[in-house]
């Protein structure tokens, strides 16, 4: 299996015979290690053939944790080159919630037992309820091939997760 390294680029087709693109900019050893990428929001027509620098330059949709080479094995994507512009890493934040999965089967729909992260943080920062700048962080989970390419499509992954509770 090939091996995929920070600042690597790759392109994902999306409905309509677009492509979109998103790179891996770090990797998070709060989260096993995992690869970290940002998604471009830009869509680009199939024959066209733009530059990496234009490509990293553009606005970013949305992070997230995933395993970029496996995506490369399923062919869900491909590498399409490599860039050392990776973004400020050190505003990317994350959420998750200690009710997801808490019990087998039942699905939580709002959670207040949220913690967050900074890439870089050495631990996690428990804080109950989301507020403020926290209800922004990304969903901190590691999502499989499948789900990164369903929230570029679509903006949304495949999987139920707890809401924020409401104020």
């Amino acid at each position: 299996m090939k091996n995929t390294k920070i600042g690597d680029v790759f392109s994902v087709e999306i409905e309509g015979g677009y492509l979109k693109f998103f790179q891996l900019v770090e990797l998070d050893l709060l989260q096993l290690n995992s690869d970290v990428i940002r998604s471009f929001k830009k869509e680009y027509s199939k024959s066209s053939c733009p530059e990496i620098e234009e490509i990293v330059s553009g606005k970013v949709e949305f992070y997230a944790h995933c395993v970029t080479k496996f995506g490369l094995k399923s062919g869900d994507w491909l590498k399409v080159g490599n860039s050392k512009n990776v973004g400020n890493t050190n505003e990317i934040l994350f959420r998750d919630t200690m009710d997801y999965g808490a019990i087998p089967g039942v699905i939580t729909k709002e959670s207040n037992n949220w913690f967050v992260w900074h890439l870089g943080d050495k631990d996690f920062t428990k804080v109950g309820k989301l507020e403020n700048t926290n209800m922004n962080a990304e969903i901190g989970l590691i999502f499989t091939p499948k789900n990164i390419v369903a929230r570029i499509n679509t903006g949304v992954y495949l999987i139920r997760y707890p809401k924020p509770t409401e104020a």
